[in-house]
């Protein structure tokens, strides 16, 4: 059993049948059953209090947040397959640029970031008007605060222009679109005052936002500072990262993919993570979304992969032999468990991964191998379609290298240098020399390290505002041409919502 898995018991007991909140519009008359009063009194019933607030982090692992952050970057494709993985043209509307207000991951990502919003709202309506509060309720406060914050930052992040709702008792009528500047400084306010007031890490907080998560966030809102607001904050982005990287909390877990494995509770790098379980929290379901039907033998998995989501060549290409960090991915034949060539029972095929992905539909029955497949989150054998490995959301190697780009662009390579090559050397690379330390270095860096872990859409943006180089929105293979400008620097917000709250303004360009 993982330690301190504090979600199980809240989400299969007290919290679904007692304050878990709809996913749509709150009902307040359907609370009267929790027993507020004499409530929140105790550590566990703290904890079950405030989990509906950590239960809606579930879907952005590797949902609708995480595949709008990612099916849209050069990282992670989904070709359609014959029949399969065309879903109306989404995919590829995704991997091209040719976003429209009508695709419905935007609309499902919109949801699951304010659902999270409005669980934390509710949940800080209940603490703040008992008439006998805990005694520690500043500090369940600010978590909760911090940890809406983190939805907040998402969703401005995504969709720009958003909604800025902070209290229960909003009335939906008077919800309008607040400038993304705004919103950035809601968060830059918000997050100063809370993070201190958080617990540092600790067994009993595991998969709590604590205050080293905080800083993990405060560190991401001012490295991006220059696409939210155009003045760039990279002394601020690497004071933050630096607070995590000096705290002698966090260290470089000594193998690589252990941060990943089915155990990982354990990792000595994880900051802040989403605590998974095959049976009791299901939702890590990346090694459904990207294996082979095959692979069900590969890993004994207890039902058929999907057969959708993989890496393209010239990504792939961009990790050495070398790279321990290559152990990603699968490529080539593949074999089950007992160690058997697999072949395609359908197709009398040979199951062997192919890095090129060169069109982006194609009929032919070995296109079904087409795509490097991701096993940096291990399959579970005798699981399907959740595993139990934790969601990484925040690493120390990630504060390593956000502190190492704000350096550089403040012209400290001395100190952004040994950040960087500590992380190469973990992956089994060569150290760089000062001259190796450019910008588009540091960008394939942080892809090889950062892959599939939802932020690639983040990263290409925010080097492509600092140094003019189309990383985003530049053409790749296969069939993406150039943007026509930079609108798709955030999403459309999604047709549903508008028609459902008229006083949301479209962004530009949609």
């Amino acid at each position: 059993m993982k330690r301190n898995r504090f979600l199980i018991l809240t989400l299969s007991t007290f919290a679904v049948g007692s304050i878990i909140v709809s996913c749509k519009k709150l009902e307040k008359n359907i609370y009267n059953d929790v027993p507020t009063e004499n409530f929140y009194q105790t550590p566990a019933q703290i904890t079950a209090g405030i989990a509906p607030t950590y239960a809606a982090l579930v879907p952005l692992q590797t949902e609708a947040v995480f595949q709008s952050n990612e099916a849209t970057t050069d990282e992670m494709i989904v070709p359609t397959r014959g029949g399969d993985w065309f879903d109306g043209g989404k995919w590829q509307a995704l991997w091209k640029h040719t976003f429209t207000p009508d695709i419905g991951t935007f609309n499902d990502a919109w949801n699951n970031l304010s659902t999270g919003i409005t669980k934390a709202n509710f949940i800080l309506n209940i603490l703040n008007n008992l008439s006998t509060k805990p005694s520690n309720i500043a500090t369940i406060n600010a978590e909760i605060k911090v940890l809406r914050d983190y939805y907040i930052f998402y969703l401005m992040d995504m969709y720009g222009n958003v909604p800025l709702v902070t209290d229960f008792n909003t009335d939906p009528s008077k919800v309008v679109t607040v400038q993304r500047k705004d919103v950035y400084a809601f968060l830059e306010t918000d997050l100063k005052a809370n993070v201190p007031l958080l617990s540092a890490k600790a067994a009993s907080n595991y998969g709590h936002m604590t205050r080293y998560g905080g800083y993990m966030l405060l560190a991401k809102l001012y490295l991006n500072a220059q696409v939210y607001t155009g003045n760039p904050q990279w002394a601020n982005a690497s004071a933050m990262a630096d607070s995590v990287i000096k705290s002698g909390l966090y260290s470089l877990q000594p193998v690589f993919l252990d941060n990943f494995a089915v155990a990982n509770d354990g990792s000595v790098e994880n900051i802040f993570v989403i605590p998974f379980d095959k049976t009791y929290i299901p939702g890590n379901q990346i090694q459904a979304y990207t294996l082979n039907y095959n692979s069900q033998f590969t890993f004994d998995l207890l039902g058929q992969p999907y057969n959708g989501f993989c890496s393209p060549r010239a990504f792939y290409l961009s990790f050495t032999d070398a790279d321990v960090r290559k152990k990603m991915f699968l490529v080539g034949q593949q074999y089950s468990s007992a160690g058997a060539p697999l072949t395609d029972k359908g197709t009398g095929l040979k199951v062997a991964f192919s890095p090129y992905v060169n069109e982006l539909s194609n009929p032919a029955d070995s296109f079904k191998f087409a795509g490097v497949r991701s096993v940096k989150y291990a399959p579970e054998p005798g699981s399907f379609p959740s595993s139990s490995n934790d969601g990484v959301r925040f690493r120390l190697a990630d504060a390593y290298l956000m502190k190492a780009e704000a350096d550089l662009h403040m012209g400290s390579a001395a100190t952004a240098l040994p950040l960087v090559n500590a992380i190469r050397q973990r992956a089994g690379v060569p150290t760089w020399a000062s001259a190796d330390l450019t910008y588009d270095n540091l960008l394939a860096e942080r892809g090889r390290e950062m892959a599939w872990e939802g932020w690639r859409r983040n990263d290409l943006i925010r080097f492509e505002v600092a140094t003019g180089t189309k990383y985003w929105s530049g053409g790749r293979l296969p069939g993406k041409t150039q943007d026509a400008d930079t609108h798709t620097y955030i999403f459309p917000i999604p047709n549903l919502q508008i028609i459902a709250n008229s006083k949301l303004t479209q962004n530009p360009g949609y």
